[in-house]
């Protein structure tokens, strides 16, 4: 086990580059199960949520090679058509082969899905869009098996617009025969990403970044080149750690526009957010002031960098108001984030963040993800050292996180936790 170390007080400067977006990259690897033909995704982010993924389809059989960013994909007529729970506990997102496999093989079997201990996540969308293209479902021993000689195409309405159901539907879609048309789907960027790699494929899909996407089901996908989009949620990060330290940082390698509500917000605050052809920069010329903010989905304030924005609101002239609508346990940040001296009262899912002088330093546990990647950056203007344990949370997401810190001028250090 490692924490980090993070010696507070450094102003943030410089350009940083955003990884592959993770919520893209791993769907984008379940769909290269489809293919005839052997695949290849580039600008691959080096994190764990993908070593892991690259377990799930080496485990299913497929032949799976990563160097320099760039995966290459191979299929194999006779896989295996499982998802194990050693490996499925370990990441959600694995749950997506369910759909790849059960289009293009007939049969899968998926153990239920792990991940962040954010809310209750269930998968529900996903087995009943499946079951109403004529999949086959049972649970069993913790597992979802799956069976159908060949889905066919069905008229789904998403209770919610879930950009996991969205992709799973997708990919199940594809290869289904007849037309498949999916109401209130998921708009986020990461699934017209996914769009394109499965068009490339030779999938046939209209309505990508709209509430309604139309699938013509096709007899057969073949192999492509891809390369992931940029990562808004490590690019948002990394803005507010700028404004957070009230410096001066530039993140390239985005669409500026996916992170639309997110600068709207930050300029609400009193943040200088600038926008380049692919990338943003911030800086914070006054004071940092208190806001509301909502989650909702795309094109929404996003879920995964509301602990991020607390952060930033921590230390805010006035009081802010957070209103949590996707996950019911994302606030479980806000005890690590008093125990370095915020004052954030919650109740439901609403959060009340009072701005104070100044944070404190002191041992704090990544959560979850996005939790972790908030503490670190509350460690950042704390007074004092900051230690924050169960960094493996934040190495499922973010590609070499401390390093690129550095680079900007933070005082933070991977270590053995005793």
């Amino acid at each position: 086990m490692e924490k980090f170390v993070v010696e507070g007080g450094s102003r943030l400067e410089g350009t940083v580059k955003a990884s592959g977006a993770k919520n893209s990259c791993l769907k984008l690897m379940a769909a290269a199960v489809m293919g005839d033909g052997p695949s290849t995704i580039g600008n691959v982010p080096d994190i764990a949520d993908v070593r892991t993924m690259i377990e799930v389809l080496r485990y299913i059989g497929l032949e799976v090679s990563l160097a320099e960013g760039e995966l290459t994909i191979k299929p194999v007529e006779s896989p295996v058509l499982e998802a194990p729970y050693e490996l499925v506990q370990r990441m959600r997102a694995s749950v997506v082969v369910l759909g790849a496999l059960l289009a293009r093989f007939g049969k899968a079997r998926v153990a239920m899905p792990g991940g962040c201990n954010i809310g209750t996540r269930q998968i529900d969308l996903h087995l009943r869009g499946l079951e109403q293209m004529g999949a086959k479902l049972g649970i069993s021993h913790g597992y979802v098996e799956a069976e159908a000689p060949r889905l066919t195409g069905a008229h789904i309405y998403l209770d919610f617009a879930s950009m996991g159901a969205t992709e799973n539907l997708l990919m199940a879609a594809a290869l289904a025969e007849g037309r498949t048309v999916l109401d209130n789907a998921a708009k986020e960027p990461e699934v017209a990403d996914l769009v394109g790699f499965l068009s490339k494929m030779g999938a046939r899909i209209e309505g990508a970044g709209t509430s309604t996407i139309v699938v013509e089901g096709v007899g057969s996908l073949k192999g492509a080149e891809h390369a992931v989009i940029g990562d808004r949620i490590e690019a948002g990060t990394f803005l507010l750690a700028g404004a957070v330290t009230r410096g001066e940082v530039n993140v390239t390698g985005i669409v500026p526009g996916h992170l639309e509500m997110v600068v709207e917000k930050m300029r609400e605050a009193g943040c200088d957010v600038e926008e380049g052809e692919d990338s943003l920069s911030v800086s914070v010329p006054g004071t940092v002031k208190g806001i509301e903010i909502s989650t909702l989905p795309y094109p929404g304030f996003p879920t995964d960098l509301q602990p991020q924005m607390q952060v930033l609101l921590t230390t805010a002239d006035g009081t802010s108001f957070v209103t949590e609508n996707i996950f019911d346990n994302r606030f479980m940040v806000v005890d690590e984030l008093n125990r370095l001296g915020a004052d954030i009262k919650t109740k439901d899912h609403h959060a009340v963040v009072r701005g104070v002088e100044k944070l404190s330093g002191a041992p704090v546990t990544a959560t979850d993800l996005r939790a972790g990647a908030a503490l670190v950056l509350a460690g950042l203007i704390a007074e004092g050292v900051t230690e924050v344990y169960r960094i493996e949370h934040i190495d499922r997401g973010y590609d070499r996180f401390a390093e690129k810190l550095t680079s900007l001028g933070a005082d933070i250090r991977r270590v053995e936790a005793s």
